[in-house]
């Protein structure tokens, strides 16, 4: 599947929160919202993402201009994390990793950082189509699941590490 990316727009939000309370989305990103269907904290939480200039978010959207997602990157310098959320009806074409390509693209600093429950193969495997590495795991209380569980944690290295010289 072909995406685009593009700024967030106001009539993206319901589209986004729509697909953040899809049950079985929501057990498999496993690290969400405590509770996903707060809509004023999904709101509050979205104001503050749009007006934040150190986080650089887009809106994925389909060659037939359907909204088919979000994918972000944010925090500091040094610890700049990846995250996307790709509707479920939109799963298995390769759309993640086509947003995740095209994100990448925009932002050139590395390294970048990435996460997904551990039993999230697709999330995992679209990371490492777009070059991430595994450079960890850990376990952490997934607010999904109710309890802790395990974590992959991987790196895009730096373009020096892919190209030594």
């Amino acid at each position: 599947m072909d995406v685009s990316l593009r700024e967030v727009r106001d009539g993206d939000l319901p589209v986004f929160y729509a697909q953040s309370i899809d049950p079985e989305a929501v057990r498999m990103a496993a690290f969400t919202a405590e509770d996903p269907s707060d809509r004023a904290r999904f709101d509050a939480h979205w104001t503050r993402i749009r007006r934040d200039p150190s986080v650089v978010a887009r809106t994925v959207v389909a060659e037939d201009g359907a909204v088919v997602g979000h994918a972000a990157v944010y925090g500091p310098p040094e610890e700049r994390e990846v995250t996307y959320w790709i509707g479920r009806e939109h799963w298995g074409r390769g759309a993640a990793t086509a947003a995740l390509r095209r994100l990448l693209d925009l932002i050139p600093e590395r390294p970048l950082h990435a996460r997904a429950a551990a039993d999230n193969t697709g999330s995992v495997r679209v990371l490492e189509k777009c070059g991430f590495v595994t450079t960890g795991h850990e376990r952490g209380f997934a607010p999904a699941r109710g309890e802790e569980i395990d974590e992959v944690v991987l790196t895009l290295p730096g373009r020096e590490a892919a190209d030594p010289r």
